[in-house]
C-alpha cells in the first residue's frame, strides 16, 4: 500500500517534534516497598521531523511504548526512546510518562493506615550524542504562616500547599526517599487518615514549624543538594487560606 508519510515534502520546513500526546496506558514502575507498583500513566511521545519527510508513522510509537509498558524503570526509559528514535530515523526523540504513585502512609500517633498519591513523571530526551533523564515529583503538604503566628495572639493560619522538585538523573535513587525529604522540610505532611489523636500532634506539629513558601523550597533545596545530583529545581505554592491568591517560590541547582 502507498506510504503517504516517507513521501516528499517540498515545503523545506522542519518540525521539532512530532509524534503522540495524551495516551492512556497501564504502567509498572519501581516501589521501595513492594518492588514493583501498578498505576496508569499519561504519555506524551515525539521525535523530530526532518524538512524532507511529509510525516511520521504514529503507530510505531505505541508498539515501542508498549514492549516497554510493564517495565518503565529509571535506565529502561531512555533505552525506549532510543530505540524509538532508531525505528523512526530521527535524530531526536523526546517522552514524558506521567502518573499518580500510591503510598500507604501511616497517621504520626495512632498509626492507623491511609493511602496517599503523588503526582509523577518520567521525562526524557535521546539524541545520538546526549540521553537526558528527569524525574519530577509533586508532594502535597501543609505549611503555617510565620507572620500569622507572630503577629496573633490566638493561632495562625495555614494552608495546603504543594512542592514540586524536577531532579536531573545520574544514580538511582528510590521515590519514596525524595517524598520523605520534601515534607520534613514543610510545617507538617499531609495524611488520607487521621483520628483525634492525629489532629492534635498535627496541628502543634504545623505551629511549631511555621513555614513560608521561601522557606519550604530554600530547605528542600539545602536537603538535596546534599546528594549527588547534578541539576534540580525546586518551586512551592500555597493556597492561601486567608488571601484571594496563592503564594509561590521557585529556585534551581545546577553543577553540570
Amino acid at each position: 500500500m502507498r506510504d503517504i508519510q516517507n513521501e516528499t515534502d517540498t515545503r523545506k520546513i522542519p518540525l521539532q517534534r512530532v509524534g503522540v500526546k495524551g495516551v492512556r496506558y497501564p504502567v509498572t514502575v519501581l516501589d521501595k516497598n513492594h518492588k514493583e507498583q501498578q498505576t496508569t500513566a499519561t504519555v506524551d511521545l515525539f521525535v523530530n521531523l526532518p524538512h524532507n519527510f511529509k510525516g511520521t508513522h504514529m503507530s510505531r510509537f505505541i508498539e515501542v511504548f508498549h514492549k516497554y509498558h510493564q517495565d518503565i524503570t529509571m535506565q529502561h526509559f531512555l533505552d525506549m526512546l532510543e530505540e524509538m528514535r532508531k525505528k523512526l530515523d530521527a535524530q531526536q526523540a523526546f517522552g514524558t510518562v506521567s502518573f499518580p504513585y500510591f503510598i500507604e502512609k501511616k497517621a504520626p500517633v495512632s498509626q492507623a493506615a491511609g493511602i496517599m498519591e503523588y503526582n509523577c513523571s518520567f521525562e526524557g530526551t535521546v539524541s545520538a550524542d546526549e540521553r537526558k533523564f528527569y524525574i519530577t515529583i509533586e508532594v502535597p503538604v501543609t505549611t503555617l504562616c510565620p507572620c500569622s503566628k507572630a503577629i496573633s495572639e490566638y493561632g495562625a493560619h495555614n494552608q495546603r500547599g504543594k512542592v514540586k522538585v524536577k531532579l536531573l538523573y545520574s544514580e538511582f535513587f528510590w521515590i519514596e526517599d525524595i517524598i520523605e525529604l520534601i515534607e520534613k522540610c514543610a510545617s507538617s505532611p499531609l495524611y488520607s487518615l487521621l483520628k483525634r489523636q492525629d489532629e492534635k500532634y498535627v496541628t502543634e506539629h504545623a505551629y511549631d514549624n511555621p513555614r513560608f513558601v521561601e522557606d519550604v523550597v530554600r530547605e528542600v533545596y539545602t536537603a538535596l543538594s546534599k546528594h549527588n545530583f547534578k541539576w534540580f529545581s525546586v518551586e512551592a505554592e500555597n493556597e492561601e487560606s486567608i488571601h484571594f491568591h496563592n503564594a509561590y517560590a521557585y529556585t534551581e541547582y545546577n553543577r553540570c
